[in-house]
């Protein structure tokens, strides 16, 4: 899966130049004249170190003109230059072969630069977690086990009714009943979010079929629920700015928990029918208010204090009224109804 979206992501570079923001690129505060590869290293993050605007990397990459055509075809041990080109305009080259780390060293480390971290959004790219009510509470589910067993884990049969008879589908997803995922603002259900378990085979169909589990990250039971397994989505990884005004909100942050953090994921209130897009980068935004007493009425007043912006965020997988985005960094806590924007 990291080959797959490091290598896709050049697939937009061709048309990015009609796209990109046509502001001036802006170097960063104690921008360094170089920069060595780290094992760790992201082009999200090397860009950082020379942009104020991280997300538009592939500009001062020149992925679409005669510099760096591919970055991913960077490796720990090379240099990284600030330089500029003809029209003074800034640019990021490799410094010939030269690498500055033992040569023992940089050939152990054989794996190019990701653009964000690959670890954090592979789980999100091949598992649909938005899925409709009905099709989760009302479609397969297991229902018996193999002798002996309350919970199931990789290589223990499962019996499932509702599979139907598909003779092309050998592999499915397994999930918990999905919970509603609502609206901050407006408490409208905007999809449910299911807990992925794992995958299983089937081996027999029938009524029930004949199932057996082939990955499990958490004990599967009764009652779990099964959906057809899709191949992974191949998306572009290109970063940029929405060209149309966005108005989101933090619906939740996946895992349950209340607050997040960098690498943390969060679902917005906005997908693909509100013009959300793989790539697209937003900014957050504080959206608190405080209330004190009023000396002069004695009553209490509460005001809504202007919104600050803290982070962005990468948005790296959509549906269509909800979307996932990365947290790529913020100044602060993560809160459920903060504000994104576009940065």
């Amino acid at each position: 899966m990291t080959r797959i979206i490091s290598a896709l992501l050049l697939a937009l570079a061709a048309s990015f130049a009609q796209a990109a923001d046509p502001a001036p690129l802006k170097i960063a505060d104690n921008a360094p004249d170089r920069h060595i590869v780290v094992p760790g290293d992201t082009l999200w993050g090397i860009s950082a170190k020379f942009l104020s605007e991280p997300w538009r990397w592939p500009e001062i990459w020149r992925m679409n003109q005669d510099q760096i055509k591919n970055p991913h075809r960077i490796y720990p041990g090379d240099v990284i230059v600030l330089d500029r080109d003809a029209n003074g305009k800034p640019l990021l080259r490799v410094a010939g072969n030269n690498k500055l780390q033992p040569k023992i060293y940089s050939e152990a480390l054989e794996q190019t630069i990701p653009s964000i971290p690959p670890n954090v959004i592979e789980p999100f790219i091949s598992e649909p977690l938005i899925v409709e009510d009905i099709t989760v509470q009302n479609g397969a589910r297991i229902v018996a086990m193999q002798e002996e067993r309350v919970f199931l884990g990789p290589g223990d049969t499962a019996f499932v009714a509702g599979a139907g008879d598909r003779p092309q589908q050998e592999n499915w997803q397994v999930y918990r009943p999905a919970k509603p995922l609502r609206d901050p603002q407006t408490k409208e259900i905007l999809g449910h979010e299911a807990f992925y378990l794992g995958t299983v085979k089937q081996v027999q169909p029938g009524e029930p079929g004949v199932f057996v589990v082939a990955t499990a990250k958490q004990e599967i039971g009764r009652g779990d629920r099964l959906l057809p397994a899709a191949r992974p989505q191949l998306v572009n990884y290109v970063p940029r700015r929405p060209e149309i005004d966005i108005d989101a909100r933090v619906a939740s942050v996946y895992g349950g928990v209340g607050t997040a953090g960098r690498n943390s994921v969060i679902t917005l209130n906005r997908g693909s029918r509100d013009g959300l897009e793989v790539g697209h980068v937003l900014a957050l935004h504080r959206n608190r208010s405080d209330s004190f007493r009023d000396d002069l009425t004695e009553k209490t007043v509460t005001l809504d204090l202007p919104q600050q912006r803290y982070g962005l965020v990468f948005v790296f997988r959509t549906f269509d009224r909800v979307s996932y985005a990365l947290v790529l960094n913020s100044a602060g806590a993560v809160n459920i109804n903060d504000a994104l924007r576009q940065p």
